[in-house]
């Protein structure tokens, strides 16, 4: 009867602790539904055309779209032929932000893309496989009366992928290609308050450069940067979040250190994705503010692929634990298969991503997806990547479905139980089938989290509230894994109560006041405790 008292008040504090991590996880998606915005804003800019007559201009002079000391401007190309102008001494000035406007560090990062208008012209065509050369560089300044400072110089190439609707005839003369977006720039900070793009588009018909480009009229830039105000939630998010993860990894690694044995495999990689989880928590992006961090992004991608892999393989190992061999279980080079590729996977991602952004640290105008073989290889890890995500997720669906049946089947040895160790043992079967779904829940809810992030940001409308979706998926995702993690330590966190029953060993062998912990792979000195007998997977079957 204290037996059933016991695991019946269990039982209430487990549901208890789920309603309250619950109610939680509402609060992180609404906290990014209603009161965070959007994650990001695009801005359109439009170049001017500048004058520069003067030799070796683009090393000593920065051309102003606008202001007290802007450039010679052209209103068109039709004025510079007039004019006689050459391409060579035409710079396309953009400014940004716009007019009465500021930059801010809360912005986080910048991403410009490029948009040509390009006119059709029967004397001067656009070649198929066209490539534009452009001579690019950035300044910054912080006052509008200081001097620009160069932050960098490229000569970049674009291929052109345009299509043209029309009749290429005499009648089509003017009409504009309709041509891709291209990858312009990315810096992984937003220090200062200014900052001033030139491009320049060099010819030279001996060497074929700028030839064969059709009739450009207009250079256009889209800048993406991340929301001050989404900026200042996420901060708020991770400077919460971490004491509480930290507080729970102390907690959890006391009671872990109580035993008299040694910490057994899934302990200790709960433990590691605590760590991943900190890793990611810690809020250095306060420092982003004051400093001018351009390696952020970069950073950023690493903590989470470190939590990615540890996550992965956690769900791995604890699924494995539920089902392996009583020889193969409590060692991590059971699951090397398992985990290898996860490894692999993981190590190929950050060599393509120090090949992107590691590069853009020096030079932020370039980008793997200007060349053939940089684009295919960007494509065929994103489509790789995607179908090892699927694989992966329906494996550990089979797996999951692998341990209910385990379970299942070893819970017809329960009722020779005395009704108070099966009212226990029952219990501890209700929190393994928990968990798991939970795990089930949060990898779904992962992919989920992928495939949104890769749509169009959007909003809903609801009445005259406005719930920003992306935000909502953002904060309560990353509320998720915390919530996660959490729970992870806390429900398998060993137990020190001893349940004395005055019981004999017909209970499949299990002597009284027998140490009972929520997990199948706690290992007493004695040998594996009888939950894991009845929950796993007997080699001979």
């Amino acid at each position: 009867m204290a037996g059933a008292i016991i695991e019946n008040m269990s039982t209430k504090k487990l549901c208890i602790v789920g309603g309250i991590l619950l109610v939680f996880q509402v609060v992180a998606f609404l906290v990014g539904g209603l009161i965070a915005p959007s994650p990001t804003t695009a801005v359109p800019y439009t170049s001017v055309k500048c004058i520069d007559v003067r030799k070796n201009h683009h090393k000593t002079k920065w051309l102003m779209p606008w202001g007290p000391n802007h450039c010679e401007k052209l209103k068109d190309f039709d004025e510079a032929v007039s004019r006689q102008i050459e391409a060579n001494d035409i710079v396309f000035a953009v400014h940004i932000p716009l007019p009465t406007k500021e930059m801010s560090p809360w912005f986080q990062f910048m991403l410009f893309i490029m948009q040509l208008d390009i006119a059709f012209k029967m004397d001067n065509n656009l070649k198929e496989n066209a490539e534009i050369t452009l001579d690019v560089s950035l300044a910054y300044r912080d006052d509008m009366f200081d001097d620009w400072q160069e932050i960098a110089h490229a000569i970049e190439i674009r291929k052109l992928k345009c299509t043209f609707g029309s009749p290429k005839t005499l009648e089509s003369e003017g009409r504009h290609y309709d041509c891709d977006f291209l990858p312009f720039m990315e810096i992984g900070s937003v220090a200062h308050k200014y900052y001033l793009i030139n491009i320049r588009l060099p010819v030279n018909e001996k060497k074929g450069i700028n030839v064969g480009i059709g009739e450009i009229k207009d250079i256009r830039l889209v800048g993406i940067h991340q929301n001050g105000g989404f900026t200042k939630v996420w901060f708020a998010m991770k400077t919460f979040l971490t004491p509480s993860i930290l507080i729970i990894m102390v907690w959890y690694w006391r009671r872990i250190t109580l035993m008299t044995r040694a910490p057994v495999l899934l302990e200790k990689v709960i433990f590691a994705l605590g760590i991943s989880m900190t890793f990611i928590n810690i809020p250095v992006e306060w420092f982003s503010i004051g400093f001018d961090w351009t390696w952020m992004l970069l950073f950023g991608d690493i903590r989470q692929g470190i939590f990615y892999a540890m996550l992965l393989s956690f769900w791995i190992i604890f699924c494995g634990e539920h089902m392996m061999d009583q020889n193969e279980r409590n060692r991590l080079s059971g699951y090397w298969k398992q985990v290898g590729p996860i490894a692999v996977g993981s190590f190929c991602l950050f060599i393509f991503d120090m090949c992107e952004r590691g590069v853009q640290l020096k030079n932020p105008f370039y980008s793997i997806w200007t060349t053939e073989v940089g684009t295919e290889l960007a494509m065929a890890f994103i489509i790789v990547a995607g179908i090892c995500l699927c694989l992966y997720f329906l494996f550990l669906c089979f797996m999951v479905f692998q341990v209910f049946r385990n379970i299942s089947g070893k819970q017809s040895s329960l009722p020779a139980m005395s009704k108070a160790r099966r009212l226990h043992y029952e219990g501890l079967i209700f929190r393994f089938k928990f968990l798991m779904l939970i795990t089930l829940a949060c990898a779904a809810m992962t992919v989920i989290f992928f495939i949104v992030s890769q749509v169009t940001e959007g909003h809903w409308k609801w009445g005259d509230m406005t719930i920003q979706v992306n935000s909502a998926f953002f904060t309560g995702i990353y509320g998720m894994w915390n919530l996660y993690v959490f729970a992870l330590m806390f429900l398998y966190a060993p137990s020190h109560k001893n349940y004395g029953e005055d019981q004999s060993n017909g209970d499949l062998g299990v002597n009284s006041g027998e140490e009972l912990q929520l997990t199948t792979t706690i290992t007493h000195v004695d040998g594996p405790t009888e939950v894991y007998k009845l929950a796993r997977k007997e080699a001979q079957e």
